[in-house]
């Protein structure tokens, strides 16, 4: 199965207690579920720029300036590249195309206006795609601010908040496949001994708003195919012989070694605790070897303990409640998986 694939990002993290955290990715579904037959998508700019006196405001040492203007229409174009960019090199879709042009050129900004079945149908027998992708919103809100530290001193700060909507459409549906909405801002701050070379310092507004584009872009394709996200799991060690070799072997990412050395700890350990973080690590071992029923199996059961213990407040329970979540989450996210795959 596709959804239980995971490898270690990164080596331990040790810490100064019975527990070992390490950095791991996980393979997850896009939130968008394209028919099977699609195998080449069209990326599209259906957003019209905001006028350039608007969503600017500049402040200069405790003052605003008048007349801020920036012109957003290379954002836009950025943010469709960027996606397109990101979405091709997830190697789902066969092929991923960039429309050479905006669609629209003349509604007001504020009116949204999602593509009509004939455009997207139009776009499709131009283009040969299977569907289109389609920046259908995206507007900005930038603040410039710059204050003296001290003689000639000065320090300046961009803030751009972006808001846009993302819609997924198919040539034989009269309504989008998906609306996807964004929200998200990107933040400079740097200082200079003098304004002028601050000013250097600083991207200008035009490249703000294409670094705030394209950030915003590159960030969207996890929406529309499958990828790869960072998370952190954790393992109990303890003294002792086996729990000394079982750490050894985690440590080594031999984790079938390690769950045997850990199921052994689990049968032969007589205290609820270590029973407990025994029960946890085992959890720990089936994840990373793809079976994630038994996962959560092994999880319930050493929150069962430690709740029963320690109590629900306890900060093992929380935590292997969350860990319970965590797999629960990736179960429906591995049949899920499976369908964007077209796998049983």
């Amino acid at each position: 199965m596709r959804g239980v694939l995971i490898v270690v990002a990164a080596g331990l993290l040790t810490a100064c207690s019975s527990t070992r955290y390490i950095r791991i990715e996980t393979y997850n579904p896009g939130e968008v579920t394209f028919p099977e037959h699609v195998g080449q998508v069209l990326i599209v700019n259906n957003a019209v720029p905001q006028p350039k006196d608007t969503g600017y405001t500049y402040e200069l040492f405790g003052e605003a300036q008048d007349a801020c203007e920036t012109k957003a229409d290379s954002a836009l174009f950025v943010a469709c590249r960027e996606l397109g960019e990101a979405i091709a090199d997830a190697s789902y879709f066969n092929d991923v195309l960039l429309y050479h042009d905006a669609i629209q050129k003349d509604r007001v900004m504020y009116k949204e206006a999602p593509l009509t079945q004939e455009q997207v149908v139009a776009l499709c027998e131009e283009t040969g795609a299977d569907a289109v992708i389609s920046l259908d919103r995206l507007l900005f809100d930038m603040k410039k601010s710059v204050s003296r530290l001290g003689g000639t001193y000065v320090i300046g700060t961009i803030e751009v908040q972006v808001a846009g909507i993302i819609r997924s459409y198919m040539p034989d549906r009269e309504q989008p496949l998906a609306t996807v909405h964004l929200r998200d801002s990107v933040y400079w701050a740097e200082s200079a001994d003098y304004l002028p070379l601050l000013e250097q310092i600083l991207p200008t507004s035009e490249e703000a708003l294409e670094a705030a584009g394209q950030y915003v872009g590159a960030k969207a394709y996890a929406h529309f195919v499958p990828h790869w996200v960072n998370e952190s799991r954790w393992f109990f060690t303890a003294p002792g012989a086996r729990w000394k070799e079982a750490t050894a072997y985690a440590s080594d990412e031999r984790w079938d070694m390690a769950e045997e050395r850990w199921l052994a700890l689990y049968r032969s350990t007589k205290g609820w605790k270590g029973r407990a973080k025994a029960a946890s690590n085992l959890a720990l071992c089936h994840e990373m070897e793809g079976d994630l029923e038994e996962a959560h199996e092994w999880a319930s059961k050493s929150y069962d303990l430690f709740k029963q213990h320690a109590g629900e407040e306890a900060e093992s329970t929380k935590l292997q409640k969350l860990y319970m979540q965590v797999l629960s989450e990736r179960i429906r996210s591995d049949a899920k998986l499976n369908m964007q795959f077209g796998e049983e």
